[in-house]
């Protein structure tokens, strides 16, 4: 079944106006008629079954019939990146939401390629990823911040948890030697960064590895381009000390 996200409180009898982008949508994009039924979600209060009440190819409400899902706590993994060009950092922000990340950061670098971030074009991604993949936790998009200053707020804005830093330089080929240590005592809290495509620079790594909160790991024996080295970085974290062990 179809599934759109409402920004609008969801409860039981709610009748809500869908807006002219999303009857569009519905109506003649998804050909969907009046009288038919769409999930629907607001990130926080689960998933309702709604039937379309159409009045006009243009327009239409929807009416809320039941909860078919409570709501599921928000992902607490911060996924942090240097941007992409549009077509790629589009399918990263995708990937992203699937894999589970909970906060999505871009992270301006060195060697970053692009330097402006649309931020309203990454949500739009995260909520089309979050409709598509059954995600009732909808992941929030940062502000673009340098790496210096993310790196010197970290003791104040993210005391305790983790940043692994996904260096392409480190001498083993194996992320799951490091990873497993960190589970022995409980996982910290953590948080992911993915260099841009040319790679994080000499400075950067010297800063990074200087930091007590900051853990290298290695993402295997080939070069990936920054989209690829995000999916599996978020895997291989997942699999490990994420939410699917």
């Amino acid at each position: 079944m179809q599934r759109l996200f409402l920004r609008h409180i969801l409860a039981d009898g709610a009748r809500i106006e869908a807006d002219r982008g999303q009857a569009n949508y519905l109506l003649n994009v998804l050909r969907l008629k009046d009288g038919d039924y769409v999930l629907v979600f607001n990130g926080s209060d689960g998933e309702w079954l709604a039937k379309i009440q159409s009045s006009g190819r243009r327009a239409c409400s929807l009416q809320l019939m039941e909860r078919t899902r409570d709501q599921t706590a928000p992902n607490d993994l911060i996924y942090m990146f240097a941007p992409l060009k549009h077509a790629r950092l589009d399918y990263m922000v995708q990937k992203a939401v699937e894999m589970g990340a909970g906060s999505l950061m871009p992270v301006m670098t060195q060697h970053t390629q692009s330097s402006r971030v649309n931020v309203e074009r990454m949500e739009a991604n995260v909520i089309e990823a979050a409709e598509q993949c059954g995600v009732l936790s909808v992941p929030t998009v940062l502000s673009p911040m340098s790496l210096k200053d993310v790196l010197t707020a970290w003791p104040e804005a993210h005391a305790g948890r983790k940043l692994l830093f996904c260096d392409e330089g480190e001498e083993t080929n194996n992320p799951l030697l490091t990873l497993v240590q960190l589970k022995e005592n409980g996982p910290p809290p953590l948080a992911i960064l993915i260099g841009p495509e040319g790679g994080f620079s000499k400075d950067e790594r010297g800063l990074l590895k200087d930091l007590d909160f900051v853990t290298p790991i290695p993402l295997g024996p080939r070069i990936l381009r920054a989209d690829t080295a995000a999916v599996a970085a978020l895997a291989v974290v997942q699999a490990t000390v994420g939410d699917w062990k």
